[in-house]
């Protein structure tokens, strides 16, 4: 590891990744997004995630990535919270000199790196790569896992060797699902790493399973809930976990409806929190009906109470 390595605990706790909004003439909105940054905090988010695919970041050019993380590293600096910077790569060499270039960001805590996609690797390949780029980053590794996009599935004794890696200390974990693979990893997972929920569907399930927190791309629209499941969980309160839980799943499922950030945005528009719903192709705006799903369950979300009575203990045998 670099010898300059942040100390981190394992992250956890809920993080949003943030959108990167554009103005009217198609720049990019920085004041839009310090806002945004600031709202995320307010509510209750541990952090932030700069240059993820929520950000459009293969979209972006490196002057916009660069303002990207600088607004977003000044916020985290401002806020005392984690600030968490994409870098992906499929190219192990590209990955390395993308990770030395976060030392110009003292301010960020971590780095979310894809496994590599496209060129499947073997599992040790895999591992191979991660201790490479662990060896030289300024900061340590969230492995993102997101087989849908990389076209590589990891097992859970792959990601499990992945966690034992020095710099690495958690997963993004988007699987697509919870299965066996899933349950394996959370139940033994290697001590000071850190599994997050990716797929925003599952995050209640995956918290049930030991999660320690999410990185969710529509917590922008209901962070403090999302703050209070995961709260729920940790403190034991199942009933008020799984009435939310169930609650933000069908609402995180409407955000889903379209290429993600798509609807995301077209709803922080519709807020009057960001100037416009603009996306970059080969993204295309949301269709009026996927807005109006989400506003529908938000609104549900929004008027869940915040406690739900315990159910009493079924009796004993």
């Amino acid at each position: 590891m670099a010898q300059d390595m942040i100390d981190i605990a394992p992250p956890g706790g809920i993080h949003v990744p943030l959108v990167t909004p554009f103005s009217a003439s198609g720049e990019v909105a920085a004041d839009a997004l310090e806002g945004l940054a600031h709202e995320v905090l307010d509510a209750g988010a541990a952090g932030v995630v700069a240059l993820g695919t929520t950000a459009e970041a293969a979209a972006l050019d490196p002057a916009e990535r660069a303002l990207v993380t600088e607004v977003c590293a000044r916020v985290c600096a401002e806020r005392g919270a984690v600030l968490t910077v994409g870098v992906g790569s499929s190219d192990t060499r590209a990955g390395e000199a993308a990770l030395g270039a976060l030392a110009r960001w003292p301010q960020a805590r971590a780095a979310l790196v894809t496994v590599p996609a496209f060129v499947r690797p073997s599992p040790a390949g895999v591992v191979a790569h991660f201790a490479r780029l662990a060896a030289v980053s300024p900061v340590p590794l969230i492995v993102y896992h997101i087989p849908y996009r990389t076209g590589l599935p990891l097992d859970a004794a792959t990601l499990r060797t992945l966690g034992e890696l020095p710099g690495v200390v958690g997963v993004k974990y988007a699987g697509g699902g919870i299965d066996q693979e899933t349950v394996a990893l959370l139940a033994d997972p290697p001590a000071g790493f850190s599994v997050l929920a990716g797929d925003d569907v599952y995050l209640s399930p995956m918290l049930a399973l030991g999660a320690t927190g999410g990185i969710l791309s529509s917590a922008h629209l209901a962070t403090a809930r999302f703050v209070e499941l995961a709260a729920a969980w940790e403190a034991g309160d199942t009933a008020r976990a799984r009435a939310l839980g169930h609650a933000l799943a069908r609402f995180s499922a409407a955000a889903f409806a379209e290429p993600n950030p798509v609807v995301v945005k077209a709803v922080l528009h519709a807020q009057g929190r960001i100037p416009t719903p603009d996306v970059r192709l080969p993204l295309l705006p949301a269709a009026p009906a996927s807005v109006a799903g989400v506003e529908a369950a938000l609104a549900r979300v929004e008027a869940a109470p915040a406690e739900v009575e315990a159910v009493p203990a079924a009796p004993g045998f």
